[in-house]
């Protein structure tokens, strides 16, 4: 059994002990040492906060008044505001609803009043997803606090506040807190329940196993693989009983699952009360994963366990992902087995699992995020006391000082994040490319021409927000070509004429054809505006959209380049299209936010 998370128990009320490398609780210090370090840590963990509140917040208005994540812009916030003008059933499981709960009670108060909300969301959406986005970079910062609680507990303050560091600056948790998203406020139930995980291991208590059971229920709710963090509070159990009281932990175990229950349930009701559409959302869901429905044109080929190791070397960093190895080892070597059944077998079985689906993207791999964390802390400071422990009789004989080894080993742990972050979110603080081609389309194309807009922007981009223009039917400043519609079938055969169906976004390269032109033309379409978040997803896969490959060719020809949009630095070699960095913008190519964008005049017929 390990020594390091069973023995303190007798003081289960008292500070959580630091412990020796070799497992031993560490003997007290003088009165001077506790009050230094009793002020360093509190000191250190508040800069820590407010640096990451800070780097979450800055460039949180990207791309307003428009969302241009699909998934922003349809799945949470609209839901929240349909809570409004509706019963509480979102009658839509795709992804659970925790999140869109806490955005409408969050809108209420801020807001004050359903109208007001649904006002400010119809003539000032800007105001509605600042306050969305900001409730995500919160519970991210919120993140960070209990991954030091968890990783203070479980190891040490030393541990605990560089886990933090590693959350406060990984990169796609800092990304993600900047949209209105259920990614990062998933982060903060997990972190809750490895903190009560954590005290089951140290103290057995009931109100860790209750945190736990807490912290899972709400994870559950907010999206479904937050429930992964199960398997931690699981193995924290099994280590639990193993001291002769295994009844009492199983009963506790119990007694956590239940409140993961009903903690689920308070924050998901309707999966009890409309189970048919909770189950048809799951199993949507599920289905889209695993690649049964029709896969996304441009995803990644390959293995998605190898994509999934891969996106740790930039989605929290390679210092933390290769000191997570390292504190894995030693958890192995040392035969600390408790804390190694606690934080191993959760990441593996999430990414074997995840790896498995048809569809893998590097947000998805968040939920796994603080246990991992946690194991790159153990590692890294352990990695420091190696670097500064005595060679010799004498104390001043080590290969170096401590702080200059702490300094080191934080740098190499963190250098990369806090690089990328700074650029990122200097990117993210500039127009968006696709705000800036509507600005040119104001200006150059009147009001009431005809324009075919790829769908790499949602519906109201056409609308001048706050007014209706009485040019078009619909109050839009353009009238815009039915991309969302094809006269194809789904194995790209004419349909009877007058007859078309619905073409889904993900699909919408497959039906491309130069044919098109003819009928644009013949329509008065004179007018197109393309993307590389479109386009490109065409030239990743060319063999799968060859008539695509064709369109854009004959688009070229057939139609003038009057202007053109790119996010990167002058002379920057473009960015191969991916569903990771083509959205993300990591790479260092990038100076704003947004596709690539050409806009076309085609010529000849109406269009002469």
């Amino acid at each position: 059994m390990d020594t390091a998370t069973v023995a303190p128990r007798a003081a289960a009320t008292a500070e959580p002990l630091e412990s020796e490398p070799d497992g031993r609780p560490r003997r007290r210090r003088g009165r001077t040492q506790v009050a230094r370090s009793d002020l360093l840590y509190p000191a250190a963990l508040s800069a820590l906060l407010l640096v990451s509140m800070a780097l979450r917040l800055w460039g949180i208005k990207q791309g307003l008044p428009y969302s241009y994540n699909a998934d922003e812009a349809t799945h949470f916030v609209p839901r929240a505001v349909g809570f409004l003008s509706q019963d509480l059933n979102p009658h839509y499981f795709l992804n659970p609803p925790g999140y869109s709960y806490l955005l409408y009670i969050v809108f209420e108060l801020w807001f004050g009043s359903a109208d007001a909300i649904r006002t400010a969301y119809v003539s000032d959406p800007t105001a509605v997803f600042v306050v969305a986005r900001v409730v995500a970079a919160l519970l991210g910062t919120v993140t960070v606090w209990l991954t030091y609680l968890a990783g203070s507990r479980l190891f040490d303050r030393k541990a605990g506040l560089l886990a933090a560091a590693i959350m406060a600056f990984a990169f796609l948790p800092v990304f993600y807190s900047h949209l209105a998203l259920n990614d990062v406020p998933t982060l903060a139930p997990v972190a809750l329940s490895l903190y009560g995980v954590a005290g089951v291991l140290r103290y057995g208590r009931r109100r860790d196993y209750a945190l736990a059971g807490i912290g899972i229920g709400l994870a559950g709710a907010t999206k479904y693989t937050g429930l992964i963090i199960v398997v931690c509070l699981l193995a924290a159990s099994l280590c639990d009983g193993l001291d002769g009281s295994g009844r009492t932990a199983a009963r506790r175990l119990g007694f956590a699952l239940l409140l993961a229950v009903v903690s689920f349930l308070v924050a998901n009701p309707y999966a009890v009360l409309d189970p048919s559409s909770f189950f048809s959302g799951v199993s949507q869901q599920a289905s889209q994963a695993a690649g049964t429905e029709p896969v996304k044109l441009g995803s990644n080929p390959g293995s998605g366990i190898n994509y999934y190791l891969w996106t740790f070397t930039w989605g929290l960093g390679w210092g933390p992902t290769i000191a997570a190895l390292g504190g894995a080892a030693l958890l192995v070597a040392r035969r600390r087995i408790a804390m190694a059944l606690v934080l191993l077998p959760a990441p593996i079985a999430f990414i074997v699992f995840m790896g498995d689906q048809q569809r893998f993207f590097g947000r998805w791999l968040m939920p796994i995020f603080p246990i991992v964390a946690l194991l790159g802390a153990y590692g890294a400071v352990e990695l420091v006391r190696a670097l500064s422990r005595p060679r010799g009789p004498a104390p001043t004989q080590r290969l170096m000082p401590a702080a200059l080894a702490g300094g080191i080993v934080a740098v190499l742990l963190l250098g990369q994040s806090v690089a990328v972050d700074l650029h990122n979110d200097a990117v993210l603080s500039r127009p968006d490319t696709r705000n800036l081609a509507r600005a040119w389309m104001i200006g150059h194309v009147p009001a009431g021409s005809k324009v075919v807009l790829e769908p790499l922007v949602p519906d109201n981009w056409a609308l001048d927000i706050g007014r209706v223009l009485p040019v078009t039917a619909t109050g839009e400043r353009w009238w815009r070509y039915p991309t969302w519609m094809t006269n194809l079938d789904q194995n790209l055969r004419p349909l009877s004429p007058g007859e078309h169906r619905y073409v889904f976004v993900d699909q919408y390269e497959r039906y491309l054809r130069p044919e098109l032109l003819d009928e644009y033309v013949a329509q008065g379409y004179c007018w197109v505006v393309i993307g590389s978040l479109q386009a490109g997803r065409a030239f990743a896969q060319p063999g799968a959209a060859p008539r695509a490959i064709a369109y854009y060719a004959a688009l070229a020809r057939r139609a003038k380049l009057v202007h053109q949009v790119s996010p990167f630095a002058g002379g920057a070699h473009p960015v191969k299209f991916s569903f990771d960095w083509s959205i993300d913008y990591y790479p260092r190519q990038y100076r704003r936010p947004g596709p690539e964008l050409g806009i076309y005049h085609l010529t000849g017929g109406r269009c002469g």
